[in-house]
């Protein structure tokens, strides 16, 4: 089959529909690559080994009539190029992986007739889903939350297509030793950057510290500094592309909480404390993070009640009792599929079937 796979944008969307990109072409599809040709979209997708389409594209129209209008124009000019290739290449189906990068591919195949896969990865729909879902023939979710908002009759849970190499990890006897992973996403988090040192010192107190941080590339160097300070053993990186390494070796990590990471921890059982971003666009970050602890398998803390005292005090708790953090674990194993790239490749695959199917009898 001929398969196209709209996953522009950011990081969230590009890496799991490369990962369901590269499971189809496993299978034997030829598939194409939609971008919004971002300057982030050429880092994301190397090694890849297919065709890409860049069609440049423009969020919702939103503010001051000013910028309305020409996101509108922006809008309509992504659609009439979308609307061009799309007849020219003629997939079989057609995935989105959401965001703004999704609009005029998703729009452009209706249009021409193509059935559309949309993949939703929080607990919450975004905008752009949330306007698309209408014109989908499938809307797969990664949590089960999210079929409240979907239309009856659409909604399939497929979970997050996760990278190869994401396994569950071996338990490890904590004790007096502690190896704590924290990590605010791609960009980093100001708040566990400036405070999970201190925290760390705190935590030496009594017990043998190990931390390993991703800070994000403006201020590694900063939180390295923090730590030393602090005469903490940690290591900080900028980011790391060997997170299934990382997640093997923590006790216990401290996070954020979009979609790509609590799938990762849930599929390697590892317990949690998810300081949710509390400006996400719909709380989604929120509402992830009370999906997770909702199963058993995280601790949710806001922002807003994240001290150095509250998140030591948290920290002790549960490395107090190796049980509790036992039972985090079965229970993150169980929170969402653990092959989320298998279920939706086989959701497009199907779908695309019966879309070739039914141009080749109107032929």
């Amino acid at each position: 089959m001929n398969i196209s796979v709209a996953c522009g944008g950011t990081g969230g969307h590009i890496f799991p529909g490369l990962a369901t990109a590269e499971e189809l072409q496993r299978r034997g599809h030829e598939v194409t690559l939609w971008l919004a040709g971002r300057d982030v979209e050429a880092s994301s997708i190397a090694g890849w080994q297919g065709r890409v389409v860049k069609i440049r594209a423009s969020g919702f129209p939103s503010g001051r009539i000013v910028v309305a209008v020409v996101s509108v124009w922006r809008l309509l000019g992504a659609f009439r190029s979308a609307w061009l290739t799309m007849r020219a290449m003629r997939p079989d189906v057609l995935l989105c992986m959401g965001s703004y990068a999704s609009v005029a591919p998703c729009l452009a195949a209706r249009c021409v007739g193509i059935p559309v896969v949309l993949h939703e990865a929080n607990a919450v729909p975004g905008r752009a889903i949330s306007f698309l879902s209408r014109f989908a023939s499938r809307v797969a979710v990664g949590f089960e939350e999210a079929l409240a908002y979907v239309p009856r009759g659409k909604a399939v849970v497929t979970g997050f297509p996760l990278r190869r190499g994401f396994a569950p990890s071996a338990p490890r006897t904590a004790g007096k030793s502690l190896s704590l992973l924290v990590m605010g996403g791609s960009q980093g988090a100001r708040v566990l950057n400036e405070r999970m040192p201190r925290v760390a010192s705190a935590l030496q107190a009594h017990h043998e510290v190990r931390v390993v941080h991703l800070a994000g590339r403006q201020s590694a160097d900063a939180v390295e500094a923090a730590y030393r300070d602090h005469k903490v053993n940690a290591q900080v990186f900028a980011f790391s592309s060997d997170m299934a390494t990382l997640y093997a070796q923590a006790d216990l990590v401290v996070a954020r909480s979009g979609a790509a990471t609590c799938t990762e921890l849930a599929v390697c059982g590892l317990p949690c404390i998810l300081v949710p971003l509390p400006h996400a666009p719909r709380n989604h970050q929120m509402r992830n993070a009370e999906a997770l602890a909702r199963q058993g398998g995280a601790v949710v803390m806001a922002e807003a009640d994240f001290t150095t005292e509250t998140m030591a005090q948290r920290i002790e708790a549960l490395i107090a009792q190796p049980q509790i953090l036992q039972t985090m674990r079965e229970a993150q194993r169980h929170a969402v599929p653990s092959d989320g790239t298998r279920r939706l490749a086989d959701l497009v695959e199907g779908l695309g079937t019966k879309g070739s199917c039914r141009r080749t009898r109107h032929a």
